[in-house]
């Protein structure tokens, strides 16, 4: 386990299984996992479908609760306050983007953004994430006027304008072309690098791993390399 110095780490994961029952059989989604984040860390997880990456994640933001073992969020254990300290945990402390935009179609993109800010104590105003992510000149849009690259963009900025110290990104160029994936990476790199939230990145892509300042790989459950990249790479240098 990567371990950090005082307050620099934000997130503890130790010994963290997960199994689930499909049909009669019993699927075991990790086994063990122990992990460790540190402040303002911009981390990739590889791994092939059915490596655990999803439930890691969905684990860490509070969607999912491990069968043994801990997540400790700022020293805490975030499942031990039950579903009310969850539920605040998310609202307060998690940013989730994912592969679909999950936009509500009958609102604005600034509006989208706004159901969001409503919930937190000191939101970033919603006009201010949108024109963090580039999308300015096109927060009155409706989802059906945006790209698709346009709409991953706001729901970028519905999950910052929280302000949140985490932000868990699950595949999110799955639906992407490559430019436009490109684009959206560059995004993220921005956010991580501007508002300084640990910022979590799974991918079943090994190219999008060189924007990272750490990487690791998950194999049925295991977490198999934890590796920190020697230098970055800028999104718009990745190819793949």
């Amino acid at each position: 386990m990567v371990a950090f110095a005082g307050d620099r780490s934000v997130l503890r994961i130790e010994k963290v299984s997960k199994s689930y029952l499909m049909g009669e059989v019993t699927v075991t989604a990790l086994r063990g996992v122990s992990l460790e984040f540190g402040s303002g860390e911009l981390v990739v997880l590889l791994g092939a479908s059915g490596s655990g990456k999803s439930t890691l994640l969905n684990i860490v933001g509070g969607l999912d609760s491990p069968d043994s073992g801990t997540v400790s969020f700022r020293g805490r254990d975030i499942n031990a306050a039950g579903e009310a300290g969850l539920t605040d945990y998310r609202r307060r402390s998690i940013g989730f983007v994912f592969q679909f935009y999950n936009l509500i179609s009958s609102l604005s993109a600034l509006e989208n953004v706004q159901l969001v800010t409503e919930l937190v104590k000191n939101p970033m105003p919603p006009a201010e994430a949108l024109k963090l992510v580039g999308l300015g000149d096109r927060m009155n849009h409706f989802p059906a006027q945006l790209s698709g690259g346009e709409q991953q963009r706001v729901a970028i900025a519905r999950a910052v304008a929280k302000r949140p110290e985490l932000l868990l990104c699950d595949e999110p160029t799955g639906a992407l072309d490559y430019s436009t994936g490109k684009l959206v990476l560059e995004v993220i790199d921005k956010v991580n690098r501007e508002l300084g939230a640990t910022t979590l990145v799974i991918t079943h892509n090994v190219s999008i791993s060189g924007m990272a300042d750490r990487v690791i790989t998950l194999r049925s459950g295991e977490v198999v390399e934890d590796r920190r990249n020697t230098s970055k790479a800028s999104p718009s240098e990745l190819s793949w």
